[in-house]
């Protein structure tokens, strides 16, 4: 099976089964010579199976956000649209806001990314810099739309950039304090053992690098009231 169809599956959260995602692949569904064809073809898919209520949230990064699962049963009542593609760098998400962030009319907008940014030799002053852009492009179609950065975690895996994911995470908080609707969401300080070093207990022991379901529990703990926050005030 294509991994399109097995990702569109996965999309729907099994409102459309493996054989149904499979049987509407069609080839306008996939650029192949485009990074991330597979992944963005399937979100479109998933766009015309079942297109998202404008006012949810958007989760959108590299494989962080792929890699969470029951996203959506980790914040109930919300309208949870998960759009991350593995390896990518904030410019990658730049690029592709267009298609897999705006069209939704978000209220929030949740993003990791710079992780694969550092680890690919990009500087912390490029990190911000993309992110800047990132919410540019957003903000220029969306000015009301709220978002917020997840700070680059530290891992075993990339325990020699943790200088670098520091100073990238500094320059991005200096960036977003006081602005109105710009959220950063420090993951990088509780995820450090008093050592000063990354925890292993919230780490996939497979790769020291992405989160286990004990990561994924914190993160939704740091996450939640900034979700909650972005609830419209009822009369």
């Amino acid at each position: 099976m294509k991994r399109t169809a097995l990702l569109v599956a996965l999309l729907l959260g099994g409102a459309t089964t493996l054989a149904q995602a499979q049987s509407t692949h069609s080839a306008a569904d996939t650029v192949d010579d485009e990074p991330w064809a597979s992944d963005i073809a399937a979100f479109r898919k998933a766009d015309r199976l079942h297109f998202p209520k404008p006012g949810g949230i958007v989760f959108v990064g590299s494989s962080s956000i792929v890699y969470w699962p029951h996203l959506a049963q980790d914040f109930p009542g919300e309208n949870v649209i998960q759009r991350g593609f593995g390896g990518s760098e904030l410019g990658d998400v730049v690029y592709r806001a267009p298609t897999i962030v705006i069209p939704y009319k978000p209220r929030l907008v949740v993003l990791y990314a710079g992780d694969n940014d550092i680890a690919n030799g990009r500087t912390p002053e490029e990190v911000l810099t993309q992110f800047q852009r990132f919410v540019k492009v957003v903000r220029d179609s969306l000015p009301k739309t709220r978002i917020a950065f997840i700070s680059i975690k530290p891992s075993w895996a990339r325990v020699a950039l943790l200088d670098k994911m520091r100073a990238a995470n500094d320059l991005v908080k200096k960036y977003i304090d006081g602005k109105p609707g710009l959220t950063y969401i420090d993951v990088f300080t509780p995820m450090l053992s008093p050592a000063g070093q990354p925890r292993m207990a919230l780490l996939d022991p497979t790769d020291s690098l992405h989160l286990n379901a004990t990561g994924y529990k914190l993160w939704r703990h740091l996450v939640m009231p900034v979700v909650r926050a972005s609830r419209p005030v009822k009369p």
